[in-house]
């Protein structure tokens, strides 16, 4: 369903994007955001599901800038080498590369933003800071409480597990007390609880929180 293509961002840097296009007319565009395993299989599959619920789906390689045609696994190798490249990644450079997603999905119309992990965290930040997000949603973003004084310009929503080992749900109340305009979900799961490709995966709040995925952006996005 989907396809590699290249995208230019606002400084002119080249980096590489996973397409999907639904089948007719689409809804709007979905601009999906990589967890620290790059634009791998899962994220794929991610974007397909969207394209398959009516949706342009574009899911730009945002660790390009460090190395490129990255696809790890869950294994213990490929979590050090993702913490690796994300620790080398400019957070203003990687949100440069979701602006030219963004630019590239407002041909489908509204566009919406979703992460996980730390695309959940570049989601957060996305909403507050790339213009033409029209909703975001957040899955698990281990970022987000560290950046909890932004403010998101669109419409947004944020899925936490109650058992993540890396996000303290004393954390996640401290955002949803400052923000109560934000949706925010628990659920009884841990980090990466929406990846059916990791040991973490919790099948009934992955279907819960995809559900109201779905549903968010048929509300804002169309």
């Amino acid at each position: 369903m989907g396809e590699w293509i290249k995208l230019k961002a606002s400084d002119g840097f080249e980096l590489s994007a996973w397409r999907a296009e639904p089948q007719g007319k689409p809804k709007g565009g979905i601009v999906v955001i990589q967890e620290i395993f790059g634009v791998n299989h899962h994220i794929r599959s991610v974007a397909d599901r969207f394209a398959a619920a009516g949706y342009l789906a574009i899911a730009p390689g945002v660790f390009d800038r460090v190395e490129k045609n990255v696809e790890l696994g869950y294994d213990p190798p490929g979590i050090a080498h993702g913490m690796e490249i994300a620790g080398k990644l400019v957070r203003e450079n990687a949100l440069k590369d979701v602006t030219a997603a963004v630019e590239a999905a407002k041909s489908a119309g509204k566009v919406g933003v979703v992460g996980f992990c730390l695309g959940g965290t570049f989601t957060w930040a996305a909403s507050a800071l790339i213009p033409g997000v029209s909703a975001a949603v957040g899955y698990y973003g281990g970022g987000i409480v560290g950046l909890k004084d932004l403010k998101p310009k669109a419409p947004t929503t944020l899925h936490f597990g109650e058992k993540d080992d890396h996000i303290p749900v004393a954390g996640v109340r401290e955002v949803e007390a400052l923000h109560p305009d934000v949706q925010v979900f628990l659920y009884p799961a841990g980090h990466g609880f929406h990846c059916d490709e990791r040991a973490s995966y919790d099948a009934p709040s992955a279907k819960l929180a995809w559900g109201r995925t779905l549903d968010f952006f048929a509300k804002h996005l169309g």
